[in-house]
């Protein structure tokens, strides 16, 4: 995924990744579904509409829709994170919690180390089997 930008609004740092290709519903299905197991306190959004999930298995059968999202406290970054894709699109955006010195400032190159190998892996999830 390639980084577009970043920037910090209201104590989050707000960024917009794109995918190397549109994503499909199922892919985005995929992705969050393979992630879900990566978050504590999870949320699963539907076109911004709260979805009651049980397990990730759960998630490959929502309806396809406009946009998921996934969001609660990452278990690999340690702060609140959440992420929306985009049905048929190459957008992601992605919010982070400003609770680390990690995370304090929207600082591009700092930004990418920090969670670019991360959302590169739920890219990649868009394609296993």
């Amino acid at each position: 995924m390639l980084l577009l930008g970043v920037r910090e609004q209201n104590g989050w740092l707000a960024s917009t990744f794109n995918l190397t290709y549109p994503a499909s519903w199922e892919m985005i299905c995929k992705a969050v579904s393979r992630a879900y197991e990566y978050f504590g306190e999870t949320e699963i959004l539907v076109d911004d509409m709260k979805v009651e999930v049980g397990s990730k298995d759960d998630i490959l059968n929502c309806a396809e829709a406009g946009s998921m999202t996934i969001r609660g406290m990452s278990k690999i970054i340690k702060v609140p994170l959440m992420i929306t894709f985009f049905n048929q699109l190459k957008t992601v955006n992605v919010a982070v919690a400003c609770m680390t010195e990690e995370f304090k400032e929207a600082d591009y190159q700092k930004f990418n180390m920090s969670l670019g190998e991360f959302m590169d892996s739920i890219e990649l999830s868009m394609y296993v089997k």
